[in-house]
């Protein structure tokens, strides 16, 4: 995209033109004795000495969580694969440029949930001793390319781009370290990354599907830069000129201004340009437009229809108890405590029947008569249960009784009433996921839409395919397809398969609405929190 950004008239590009498109500079922000803040000898209190990095979706909070008001449709097919990269926009500008302002003045027009503010302060490299010492005295030079960590940054750039859940370390600018605890960042349709050296790593550029040079005068650089220091980061006023003479100024002239050639968007005076900020919006909407996935349910419905049942799916027995169960639950007539009570039944009996498909391996223990006897134990490093909200929750108290220590985690998603696509609303899940094996919850699966999205969300934390159980208490056969036909390795588990799915896709005979049944909110309730966790079909 080359196009002029700034207040004045826009010339024409010619085709192919790649030089970044420029506008007049114009008038300035006022003289720089009225910007230089006032300074004395004592430190002000410093307001930020860590690295940013934000997630910006919509979001209401509520006394009990978080819930994102805008969900994130489908990013993957009906494979199950990622079938569209997050969009990537680069800025780049010196030091103090304005580049986070001009960031945040873009989600603010964007106004699209799901947008990943991504800062390249938060790869500096770990400081040895020595340099930690130079970096005391204003004798570190943090504007070479060589003080940025570029292979963790493309790395971790690059799985974001790809729908990823990534890991951004936090940098302490008063340590000059990374703190132990990073921050993990997923969910992006828009990723938008800035710093000075953006533009400075072959790698990086690949990545980048909009490039842009917040350009701002050398003297407004500098006064912001002095305010920024002095105000935020506790430093001198000599100490940051003494930098800013020696390193900020002949870095900028020899690696950041020459990068300015390889920008589509060259936006002067930074976040109060409201011209570029608008063709830059514009441009991104009209390219998230053209990757959007359309979701055709009817056709989910109809690719697997006549065929037989995935050797991955496992039904519990259909023994008289089990039936008899179901005949319980099933009626429509069937009391609330009754409900609950021969359902917490069927999942105590379909946790069991899926914890035997579990990794295990021989051990041999040694019995109060003294004797060796040859048994099985767990062969993995632990067991993670991950509900789907609302009714996915009931079955968490089932697998804690057998399970003792298990860790929990929640995800939210709904169906949109306007497009039929579920969509991811709210997610948390426990550190270190991708080392577990998984038993994903949920009473009841109509199309697999929701039950495919949990599954590309925990792919998507890296979890292992094959390390995933899905465990149900009742399916449709359409739902059981489309799980299978995108996951073949996730293992299926239910109590009972009903063969059709009405025009509402919900299953027949079925169970009715279980989340309803189960929280008795069949009539319409009064508003409370827990009622935001309607499920999906």
């Amino acid at each position: 995209m080359s196009a002029v950004c700034g207040e004045g008239r826009i010339p024409a590009m010619e085709p192919g033109d790649k030089s970044p498109a420029r506008a007049a500079s114009g008038g300035g922000e006022g003289s720089l004795d009225r910007l230089l803040p006032a300074v004395n000898t004592t430190l002000s209190p410093r307001k930020r000495t860590t690295s940013q990095c934000k997630s910006e979706p919509p979001l209401l909070r509520t006394s009990k969580r978080t819930i994102y008001t805008a969900g994130r449709p489908p990013w993957y097919n009906e494979h199950g694969a990622q079938s569209k990269e997050a969009f990537v926009i680069g800025l780049c500008g010196g030091s103090a440029s304005g580049k986070t302002t001009v960031a945040r003045k873009i989600i603010e027009a964007l106004d699209v949930p799901w947008v990943v503010l991504l800062s390249m302060d938060s790869f500096y490299k770990v400081l040895s001793k020595e340099e930690q010492e130079l970096a005391a005295s204003n004798d570190y030079n943090f504007d070479h390319p060589d003080a940025f960590d570029f292979v963790l940054l493309s790395h971790t750039l690059r799985k974001l781009k790809q729908g990823k859940s990534v890991k951004i370390p936090v940098y302490d600018f008063t340590t000059h370290g990374r703190q132990k605890e990073w921050k993990i960042v997923y969910g992006a349709s828009v990723i938008i990354f800035e710093g000075i050296m953006s533009f400075g790593d072959k790698e990086l550029l690949k990545l980048l599907d909009m490039k842009i040079f917040v350009d701002t005068d050398s003297d407004i650089r500098l006064v912001r830069r002095l305010r920024r220091d002095i105000m935020e980061r506790g430093r001198d006023i000599e100490g940051v000129i003494k930098q800013y003479n020696k390193f900020v100024k002949p870095a900028f002239e020899q690696y950041i201004e020459p990068t300015m050639r390889l920008a589509d968007i060259v936006v002067p005076r930074g976040g109060g340009n409201m011209v570029a900020i608008d063709l830059i919006v514009q441009h991104v909407h009209s390219q998230l437009e053209e990757r959007k996935l359309r979701w055709d349910m009817a056709a989910l419905a109809s690719a697997h229809q006549a065929q037989p049942l995935p050797q991955t799916l496992s039904v519990l027995e259909n023994t008289p108890q089990v039936r008899g169960m179901h005949t319980i639950i099933r009626n429509k007539d069937t009391n609330r405590d009754e409900f609950i009570f021969y359902s917490k039944r069927l999942m105590r009996l379909l946790i069991e029947r899926a914890l035997s498909f579990l990794p295990s391996q021989v051990r041999v223990v040694q019995t109060p008569q003294g004797q060796d006897y040859e048994g099985r134990t767990f062969h993995g490093k632990r067991i993670t249960g991950v509900s789907i909200l609302r009714a996915g929750e009931t079955m968490e108290p089932a697998l804690r009784a057998v399970c003792k220590d298990v860790r929990i985690g929640k995800i939210l998603i709904q169906t949109n009433q306007d497009t039929g696509e579920p969509e991811l609303h709210y997610l948390r899940l426990p550190k270190d996921i991708s080392e577990d094996h998984v038993i994903l919850m949920d009473c009841t699966v109509s199309t697999g839409a929701a039950a495919m999205m949990a599954v590309r969300v925990l792919l998507d934390h890296d979890v292992q395919e094959d390390k995933i159980l899905l465990v149900s208490l009742l399916m449709a056969e359409m739902g059981v397809h489309s799980v299978a036909y995108a996951f073949p390795q996730v293992k299926i588990i239910t109590t009972a398969v009903d063969k059709k799915v009405n025009d509402l896709f919900h299953i027949i005979p079925g169970i009715g609405n279980f989340g309803d049944r189960y929280f008795g909110t069949d009539a319409p309730p009064d508003w409370s929190d827990d009622d935001m966790d309607e499920p999906s079909y």
